[in-house]
């Protein structure tokens, strides 16, 4: 960015675009898909991407174990903090991505004008299309571990669904 003039960046900033990951407490699973995709669209991309909770306690971390096991991966949820999902955020989200049929019905109910944007994450996925992402909250690593590779796997066929479908 610094070899940009500031209006330059000024501009990339406002035509960003943004996905919302949503799960139940914005502190496991959405956390985790937020920096999965952040770092598959790498740093260059026109998208913005967040996370947050249908019945989030705002400003909580991201739960030990979903900090470890995205840590393996060299990625962080250091300074990720929940927030609750709200009429902004989706006003704002251009695609939200939800990990759970019920998620699905509860962004849906809540925000009645949002049918056409939000989608299931596995959705995404060609071996479980209609699959929820279970919650690993309060379980071992290595089942955060499956959860976040769960996620992972899908990441490449979003990326493309962004490239192709979601072309400003």
């Amino acid at each position: 960015w610094s070899s940009k003039s500031p209006r330059t960046c000024w501009q990339a900033i406002m035509n960003r675009r943004l996905v919302l990951f949503v799960c139940t407490g914005n502190v496991c699973r959405s956390p985790m898909a937020e920096v999965l995709l952040r770092h598959w669209l790498g740093p260059d991309t026109d998208w913005d991407v967040q996370s947050a909770g249908v019945a989030a306690f705002d400003g909580m971390p991201a739960s030990e174990a979903a900090q470890d096991v995205v840590d393996e991966m060299g990625l962080t949820l250091d300074d990720h903090r929940s927030q609750s999902l709200d009429q902004a955020l989706v006003d704002d989200a251009d695609l939200i991505v939800v990990m759970t049929h019920d998620h699905l019905r509860a962004v849906r109910q809540r925000f009645s004008r949002t049918a056409e944007k939000v989608f299931l994450l596995n959705a995404f996925s060609y071996t479980r299309r209609d699959a929820d992402v279970e919650d690993p909250i309060g379980s071992s690593n290595d089942v955060y571990r499956g959860v976040r590779d769960e996620m992972n796997a899908v990441m490449p066929d979003l990326v493309l669904y962004l490239q192709e479908k979601m072309k400003p």
